[in-house]
């Protein structure tokens, strides 16, 4: 039986930072990573969203591209995995494996992070394909 709890999804988040290649690693290292059932309702009410289901994750941060030396941190960058909607992704698509898809969501929060845009990202990785 496939282990679908907060821990096991963190565990495989926390394996697939760390098998990022350097620099990414370290800069990854300086994120906090969250594993929560559910968006908050501010979270999906910023983001124009009504189902939360529909978010898998999300990047809450400055990106590096946009960071300076000189500012001051306000609070530290989250990377957040939303447990059920990613759940419901993989009982839905049936064609993937749980902890491809929770490395999947974890490199696309982590990408926001390093400054690829949603864009970006989809030119790299086909993953709808």
């Amino acid at each position: 039986m496939q282990d679908t709890s907060a821990a096991h999804l963190a565990e495989i988040a926390r394996r697939t930072v760390s098998e990022f290649p350097e620099p990414f690693r370290a800069h990854a290292a300086e994120v906090a990573l969250r594993v929560v059932d559910y968006p908050s309702d501010e979270m999906l009410r910023d983001l124009g969203i009504d189902d939360p289901l529909e978010l898998t994750g999300l990047y809450e941060g400055t990106p590096l591209t946009m960071k300076s030396v000189w500012d001051v941190p306000q609070q530290p960058d989250v990377v957040w995995l939303f447990r059920e909607p990613i759940l419901a992704e993989w009982r839905d698509r049936g064609d993937v494996a749980l902890d491809d898809l929770v490395a999947h969501v974890t490199v696309h929060e982590f990408a926001h992070h390093f400054g690829w845009s949603d864009d970006d990202i989809a030119e790299i990785d086909r993953w709808w394909e």
